[in-house]
């Protein structure tokens, strides 16, 4: 098995050095260099994997800014779709060549955009003599160029999967060519060689298209243990004035499946005891204006702090001035997410306090590393928080409690450790 070397020997006893690997992110929705989660997770992906010995080459759609790079050979494939392609795309799926709305007209950058990714990456790679011996893909809502690439390249095949994105899409925003993205999800998950989901709820998923069991394999997301570590408290308390102050934390991009209404809600409950507390939000997105909105209504201008936009390198600090976080997921089929900032809550050595839903019952050791409440439910909620609110010492138990625990299995280098033992696994079964 490949461990925290180049090579390793898998189970047929034949030998095989890694040493280069593409990463592919076709994804013009994730600026590997900005502050969104996944932004996060490539880079810090592919920084393990340099850690860890091995050379990456990064194939993007957008590269975005905000952030260091990570340490690989960073390779922009911007979308590129003439007016003449889309309309030649839209006749092809038997819609007007024109008149489309933004939805439509992104999905159709999408296909064109893939149809022709993979001889664009094998192109770029060549001009870059780049050599890779394994493909890596994060998973894209209409996208299966990377199997077409992998196979080009003639090297084995990882695909990420992080949501379920056709039902995210249509959920939460809009779809159009529901039948057409669908068919390209299928047909992604069943060219890999291997799988690698987030969550159970993400192997369910999978697996009911038509992907064997061995096929898939479940690994949470990691946290860089360096960033994130217990620090002291005084720099963002000083800056916001927040003296002695209890401070409930969120930290996140304020998405609909965010739950910051039930978090405000939560927030009014907890008052009601502890006027000292103060909610800070951390970060930006969709729900950012109706956060505020809510906020002026209630009359919560001096309780409740609104950063907007932290750069990622700072939010340890942010972090460090919280007596502990919520993520306030509510109730919800199929919870498939594996959230960085619970991660990074923990390896902060700051407890966490969440529904027990999904893989947050495993992240998180009710009474050890946090505490847990029945999804959806305000006043268990609350109560939790106060809890914490008023136990010092408990806080502090929990939270050194919340750092060992990420010390022990959740680093990025244990993710990227089980990617590197799949692709020896894959490679030993080849055929020679």
């Amino acid at each position: 098995m490949l461990g925290d070397h180049q090579g390793g020997t898998g189970s047929f006893g034949r030998k095989w050095v890694l040493v280069n690997i593409a990463y592919l992110c076709a994804d013009g929705g994730i600026p590997v260099l900005g502050d969104k989660g996944a932004s996060v997770h490539v880079r810090e992906f592919i920084s393990a994997l340099h850690d860890l010995g091995h050379s990456v080459t990064l194939l993007c759609a957008r590269r975005g800014e905000g952030n260091p790079s990570p340490p690989a050979r960073l390779l922009e494939l911007p979308p590129e779709a003439s007016p003449a392609e889309l309309s030649a795309e839209a006749v092809g799926l038997g819609l007007e060549p024109d008149g489309w709305d933004e939805t439509l007209r992104r999905e159709l950058e999408r296909r064109v955009f893939d149809h022709h990714l993979a001889r664009r990456a094998f192109e770029a790679l060549s001009s870059a003599k780049v050599r890779p011996q394994a493909l890596y893909e994060r998973y894209s809502l209409f996208h299966r160029a990377g199997g077409k690439l992998a196979t080009r390249l003639g090297v084995p095949y990882v695909l990420e999967v992080n949501a379920p994105l056709v039902v995210e899409q249509e959920r939460f925003r809009r779809l159009r060519l529901k039948a057409q993205a669908q068919a390209a999800e299928t047909a992604a998950f069943r060219r890999a060689d291997h799988l690698v989901v987030v969550s159970e709820a993400l192997r369910e998923y999978v697996q009911a298209q038509g992907v064997s069991p061995e096929r898939v394999s479940v690994l949470p997301n990691g946290v860089n243990l360096t960033q994130f570590h217990p620090e002291t408290k005084e720099l963002v308390r000083t800056r916001y004035g927040l003296g002695s102050r209890p401070v409930i934390g969120f930290v996140g991009s304020l998405k609909p499946w965010h739950g910051l209404d039930f978090l405000l809600e939560v927030f009014l409950r907890v008052r009601q005891q502890r006027p000292d507390a103060v909610l800070m939000v951390v970060g930006e997105g969709p729900g950012s204006a109706s956060l505020a909105a809510r906020i002026a209504q209630e009359n919560l201008g001096q309780q409740v702090i609104l950063t907007g936009r932290i750069p990622h390198a700072d939010i340890p600090d942010y972090m460090a001035a919280m007596n502990l976080t919520v993520a306030p997921y509510t109730a919800q089929e199929g919870f498939y997410f594996s959230p960085l900032k619970v991660l990074e809550s923990l390896a902060a050595g700051c407890p966490v306090v969440a529904p027990r839903l999904g893989q947050l019952s495993s992240l998180i050791q009710d009474g050890l590393t946090g505490l847990l409440f029945p999804p959806g439910d305000l006043e268990a909620c609350a109560q939790q928080i106060l809890t914490l609110l008023g136990d010092v010492p408990l806080q502090q138990a929990m939270g050194h409690q919340a750092r060992l625990a990420a010390l022990a299995t959740l680093g990025w280098k244990h993710v990227a450790n089980q990617v590197l033992e799949t692709f020896a696994l894959l490679q030993a079964r080849s055929p020679q």
